[in-house]
């Protein structure tokens, strides 16, 4: 068994990729991993068990077609996690989340219509189904993305889809709520907020911290698109949920109380242009199909997050800190 993982050296797709290389998935316990990933400044070695036997990394452009069509062949199965993926970038540089979501997805389907490959996974987000008033978004609700983060990830699921269609491609798509857990780039809100904590700084919350966003540990989505991979049908969407809704406020206060620090380290600032007031996902589907359910307790999880951004400071230091070294050097 190989499987290829786009975007293996960020957030999730190095934790998708450290569980199967150490055993973590029943039946592919053996399987060699092909890490493709651009390196970014989301992607990190640090976050890979490089020199394991059946991890081969190797760094390049999800839009390469070249290059993607001299990899393939020979792998079983394709998860495609590669993805520009923080809102507030998309907001002043749509243009590269346009072209490594959108034409990225297009270029790697491409890649595997011409070569073969048996198997692929999209993941995708929650965010496309936009802000949900009330009740929880299920796979069939209409796409209202409001940001253009959310707008690529929109239109690479329609790609997927498409190609899915066109093509016959063995292909399914996942859709997670907001991810949790160690080796997050500190520019997300809770590790952006640990990581200022800890570094004596204020946490910047946008408006009045009333937005709702449901959170799922990383292990629980990794497991989820797993499930997906082994046993998912092709054509179809799985919402992948934690089911832990918590407006930001609620978040941040918790933040606050396990990092030992003072509620007036709050710092209200302007709100995020098209702000999405609430996500939630109904995930009736995967857990009906394929068994899943989130492991993770929220709170257990929060804290355990914590506890890795205080040990491994070293780590967050490098990656928040980046410019600024590059300045200094």
């Amino acid at each position: 068994m190989r499987v290829l993982v786009t975007g293996g050296a960020g957030f999730i797709g190095s934790h998708y990729v450290r569980t199967m290389l150490g055993g973590g998935y029943p039946g592919y316990e053996r399987a060699r991993v092909t890490v493709l990933d651009k390196m970014t400044y989301a992607g990190n070695r640090e976050n890979l068990p490089l020199g394991h036997p059946l991890l081969k990394l190797i760094e390049g452009d999800v839009c390469d077609s070249a290059l993607l069509r001299d990899l393939l062949p020979g792998h079983d199965a394709v998860v495609h996690f590669a993805a520009e993926s923080h809102v507030d970038r998309s907001l002043t540089s749509p243009g590269a989340f346009m072209r490594t979501n959108v034409v990225g997805t297009q270029v790697l389907l491409d890649a595997c219509v011409a070569t073969g490959v048996p198997r692929i996974v999209h993941v995708s987000t929650d965010e496309v189904y936009g802000s949900v008033a009330e009740g929880s978004s299920t796979e069939d609700w209409p796409l209202l993305p409001n940001s253009p983060y959310a707008a690529s990830k929109a239109s690479s699921d329609l790609i997927a889809r498409a190609f899915w269609r066109s093509h016959g491609l063995d292909l399914s798509i996942t859709r997670c709520s907001n991810n949790f857990g160690p080796h997050q780039h500190p520019e997300k809100l809770i590790p952006l907020f640990i990581t200022n904590l800890l570094e004596g700084s204020d946490v910047p919350l946008y408006g009045d911290g009333l937005n709702v966003r449901e959170w799922l540990h990383v292990d629980d989505h990794s497991r989820a698109v797993q499930l997906v991979l082994a046993g998912g049908r092709a054509g179809e969407i799985y919402n992948v949920g934690g089911g832990n809704e918590r407006t930001n406020l609620a978040v941040t206060e918790r933040l606050l109380d396990l990092c030992g620090a003072d509620p007036g380290r709050v710092r209200h600032v302007p709100d995020r242009k098209g702000h999405d007031l609430r996500y939630s996902l109904d995930e009736t589907k995967i857990r009906e199909e394929l068994g899943y359910a989130p492991r993770v307790d929220f709170e257990e999880g929060l804290a355990q997050t914590v506890a890795w951004y205080r040990d491994n400071v070293h780590w967050w230091k490098a990656s928040k800190h980046r410019k600024e070294q590059e300045a200094d050097a």
